[in-house]
This record gives structure tokens, sequence and C-alpha cells, in this order.
């Protein structure tokens, strides 16, 4: 039996027992944007025998009831203090599930909560929101044996259904008959009876095997951001690595990265049903969400308050707390610089990732000042952040590179044309030469910046500082003056008062 004796770790952990796959996750806390400290899965197939017989296989019973037994051992050493188990699609309808859930309870200590399909709809609905808050559309979830279709705008999960075509269950039909699936997948889809609500709106993908087209697709095309959350695709390409994946054999997927061997047979049903799901929809494009049930179920726990939170700038502060020098520093700087940008050209949403750059100023202060510009791009650009689109992180990643002094003519900033309009860049990295100033300015402290303006006066960028702090101008700050002036198409001018 395991004791999850209460402690003060601040722990939260969430097994989810799919169709597929058997996970643990461990989260830091419980908070708008918790961070993972540990994710584990073991490809189990608990649904592979439903198709069949409706019963779970005892072989994929052994591999999972294993699998469970090593998670409560590690949740219990870890001391996470609540540990919750959910079930979905296999465990919901298999005939011997009972048996199973008690197998459970004796050999790991462990009470499997099986949920219904309309709560793991809302809980994908919930992660995606989570994830994605201006998420306007609908919903795929797919898992080992079902997908739920769920319709979302306004921060809320609205028309639903739990459609028995799961992964798994697409691979056993297209064995047995190829040719039969089609029929099987539209025979399913015309069950939405609400599939005009979506129309012209993006299709949001959640599942393992999606998010696995969605790495398949990065890698076909060359993308150079190989980050699944928010990416986006046109509501032709399933279509075509339909055909991509009818050329090619389950070994050959094996060489991309992220793709897992046990994965890959999945990809050709799940690619004809997203074609399929799409075109019944009439979406407008398809966003893939590395966000799900289990964001969602812990995102249902917050407070409304904390749910309301922009869960990018939630994490930004909590990485900028945490590595930076001193608190609060980075609300400042985007007080002290607003004014140099806001109304200035600036589009509607690209303030708030000018103040996640404020609030992650400061994370690398830590490295070699050799490496400071690389560290702080790879952080932006490669960070787990969500709610943040390829655009915005190459324009996050352009301004702490300028922050900690990067050169532009450098290999890795070669890639950022490629994410974001070079105006944008541009605007990007005046912030960072505005941040590195600030932070020379005052070295990192709060009196200065309260006691500073930076202002634009026709053609001339003008530092004023107050009497008392006016020998913190210095030739170091000048030279950082004079670069942020130079990027905006200035002059610069220091002045006292």
């Amino acid at each position: 039996m395991v004791d999850l004796a209460p402690s003060r770790t601040g722990l939260t952990g969430i097994i989810d027992i799919g169709s597929n796959s058997v996970r643990l996750v461990v989260y830091q806390g419980l908070s708008r944007t918790p961070p993972t400290i540990f994710n584990e899965k073991v490809m189990a197939g608990l649904g592979r025998g439903l198709a069949a017989n409706g019963r779970l296989s005892d072989a994929s019973m052994d591999v999972s009831v294993a699998a469970l037994a090593r998670f409560a051992l590690l949740a219990h050493d870890m001391g996470v203090e609540s540990l919750r188990i959910v079930a979905t699609a296999a465990v919901r309808e298999a005939a011997n599930a009972q048996a199973f859930i008690e197998r459970v309870r004796q050999v790991c200590g462990l009470s499997i909560e099986t949920i219904s399909g309309e709560a793991e709809a809302r809980g994908a609905a919930l992660g995606v929101i989570a994830g994605i808050p201006e998420a306007n559309g609908v919903v795929g979830d797919l898992g080992g044996g079902s997908l739920e279709l769920i319709r979302v705008q306004g921060g809320e999960a609205h028309e639903r259904i739990s459609l028995p075509i799961g992964a798994l269950r697409l691979d056993a039909v297209r064995k047995r008959n190829p040719r039969a699936l089609g029929d099987f997948i539209r025979k399913s889809l015309d069950k939405v009876d609400w599939a005009a609500k979506g129309k012209g709106l993006p299709f949001y993908t959640v599942g393992g095997s999606w998010r696995a087209l969605a790495q398949l697709h990065i890698h076909l095309t060359g993308w150079p951001l190989p980050v699944v959350h928010q990416y986006a695709m046109d509501v032709g390409s399933p279509a075509r690595l339909v055909r991509t994946l009818a050329q090619r054999s389950p070994k050959s997927l094996k060489s991309v990265p992220a793709i897992s061997g046990t994965r890959a047979p999945s990809l050709p049903g799940a690619a004809m049903l997203l074609s399929a799901t799409v075109k019944r929809l009439g979406s407008s494009c398809i966003v893939a969400s590395a966000y799900g049930l289990r964001e969602g179920l812990l995102f249902a726990q917050l407070s409304p308050e904390q749910q309301r939170e922009d869960p990018l700038l939630a994490a930004c502060r909590a990485e900028g707390e945490r590595q930076g020098r001193f608190p609060e520093h980075g609300d400042l700087l985007f007080q002290w610089m607003d004014g140099l940008f806001r109304g200035a050209g600036e589009p509607p949403g690209d303030a708030r990732i000018r103040f996640a750059t404020c609030l992650l100023s400061d994370v690398a202060w830590r490295a070699h000042p050799d490496f400071r510009a690389e560290r702080g791009f790879d952080f932006a650009l490669h960070g787990n952040w969500v709610g943040i689109d390829a655009r915005e992180r190459a324009m996050l990643a352009a301004a702490l590179y300028a922050c900690f002094g990067g050169d532009f003519a450098a290999p890795q900033a070669l890639i950022l044309p490629r994410l974001a309009e070079p105006a944008a860049l541009v605007r990007a990295r005046a912030w960072g030469l505005a941040l590195r100033l600030g932070q020379r300015l005052t070295g990192g402290t709060a009196a200065p910046l309260t006691a500073s303006r930076l202002t634009r006066e026709n053609g001339t960028l003008v530092l004023s500082l107050s009497p008392d702090h006016a020998p913190l101008y210095g030739e170091a700050v000048a030279r950082r003056l004079k670069a942020l002036a130079g990027a905006m198409g200035a002059e610069p001018a220091f002045r006292v008062g």
C-alpha cells in the first residue's frame, strides 16, 4: 500500500490511465502554470483488446499494473501531497474493468477514478483553454479509445460529444479492411449534429497521435521551431500526411524526432481522421495543443481569479522571481520603458510580449558573460511556455538576445526572420536594448528607475535623471543609450532634472 502522508513539498500529481498509455505527471504546486518536475509514460495499450472482445487483455493489464506500482512508489518517495488517478475510455468501457481496478487497488494501493466521456471532454477543453486562453473553435481530443469533440468560446466549454473512434480502434479497423476506414470515420462524425458551429474556426488538437502528426509535419516542412504547442497547420495538411504515410513504413518514422516506435502505427488512421474531422467541421486551420486532460483537471481546481491570469505572464513572473536578483524589477522596467513604445505604432498584443521580456530580463545573469545572450535566446525561444505563438516566441528571443548583448549576425539569430516579420524583430530588438540600458543604469535595483525617465522628443532619445542620481550616468550607460537611440533612429541625449 502507498501512504501519501501529508508533507510540505507542495507537489501535485496526476496519473492518467488512457487506452494507449499510462502516464504520471508531477507538478510543482497548484498555480496558473505549475512547472512539471516529472513526466513519464508507459505505452500499455489497454484499449487494444476492446475492439476484439470488449475486454482488457491480460498482457496490457500486467504492463499497466507494473507501471502503476512504479508510479505509486515514485509519488510516495517524492512526497506528492495530492495524487489523482483517472481512467478514460478503455477502463470506462471494458467488461472486466472492475477486476482491473481492484487489482490496482490491492497491488499498488491506488484508487482509480473512472471519468465519464462528458468529464473527459470537459477536461480536455479546459486544458486547451488553460494553454490558449483565447481559443475559439472546436477542441478534438484523440485518445486510444475515443475522440472527444468540444466547442470552446469565451473561456468556456459548450457543446461536446464523445465518439468511440480512438487511435487504437482506427488502427484495428485499418488492419482488418483499409477500405472500410473511411466509412467508419464518416459514420461516426455524422453524429456531430452541432458541426456547423465550428465552421470557419480553428480546430485544436489534443492527444499523443495528433501531437505526433504535428511533429511529423514540423519535420517534413523544415520548420525551424520544434515546439508543438500552438503549432499551426492548414486544413489540407492532414490529407497530404495521409499520402506521405502511405509511402513510408512505421520503421522509417523512427528517424523523426519525438515520434516513438509504438506511436507510429496509429498515425495513418489518426491523419485520416483529422482530415475528415476538419472537413466535417469546416475548420479554418489546425492548431496543436500540448495541454489536455491533465492540465484541464488542474485548471478546474483553480479559483476564478487564478483562471483569469495570463499563463505566459504568470510563468515568466515565476521564472523571473526564481532566477532574478531583485524582486519586482521586471514590473519596474516595464513601467520605465512603457512610454517609449506604447502608442508608437506598437500592434495590439505586442505590449504583452514586451512585458514578458521585462519579467525575464534577469534570467541569464548567472551564466558566463560570454554565453548570456545564447542563454537568453534559447530560454525564450524553446522555453516551456504556453499562451504564445511562434511569432511571439521569436520576438521574445530577439529581445532577450539584445538585452544580453547578442550579435544578430550570429547563426542562431538568423532563424528568427522565418518566424516573425522584420518590423516585429526590429521592435523587439529595441525592447532588449532598452532593458540593457535599464539594467546597466540601475545594477538591477529599483531606485534609479523611479528617479529617471526615458522619453522620445522628436528625433532625440532623452534619458533624464534626478540630481541625486545624476552620478549614475557614466561611460557604460552612455554607450547603451547610444545603441538604443541608434536602433530607434534617434540621437541620444542626457538630461539632469
